[in-house]
């Protein structure tokens, strides 16, 4: 009864309660097919980010470079994130802060310099060409 009222009350799909993970991803990627497919001209977010051979996927929360997985923390993740969302421009420390730290003031600590320098050796550490750049006086640059 209560999959027969969601599905009249508009629901596109039905998951039950436990369910594979797997299961949800693929029930995802067909929907953000059809929903592409269907032209009804909705912008949907892609759940795969690039910038140049390093691509995280968003929904799977898994991070590769050139074919190769790279294991990173919540907090990086949500840093490579936003990072990657603003691929090219300078970011500041303070969007930084704001965006990953939920932080609306500056606490005049070195935590982004920490992670950004572990995220650093984490994605461009082994690499030839670096992705992760310092701008000097502004923030730090995700691109070629």
């Amino acid at each position: 009864d209560e999959k027969i009222s969601g599905f009249d009350a508009g629901a596109d799909d039905y998951l039950v309660k436990p369910f594979d993970f797997r299961e949800l991803l693929a029930r995802v990627r067909v929907f953000l097919k059809r929903s592409t497919a269907s032209g009804t001209g909705e912008q949907l977010e892609t759940p795969i980010l690039r910038v140049a051979d390093l691509e995280i996927d968003l929904l799977a929360r898994s991070v590769q470079r050139a074919g190769q997985p790279i294991e990173l923390q919540p907090r990086e993740f949500r840093l490579l994130e936003y990072l990657m969302r603003h691929k090219g421009r300078a970011v500041t420390r303070t969007m930084l802060l704001e965006a990953v730290w939920d932080y609306h003031f500056d606490p005049q600590t070195n935590v982004i310099d920490v992670h950004v320098s572990r995220l650093r050796q984490k994605i461009d550490q082994g690499f030839d060409r670096p992705l992760l750049h310092t701008v000097r006086g502004v923030g730090y640059r995700l691109g070629d």
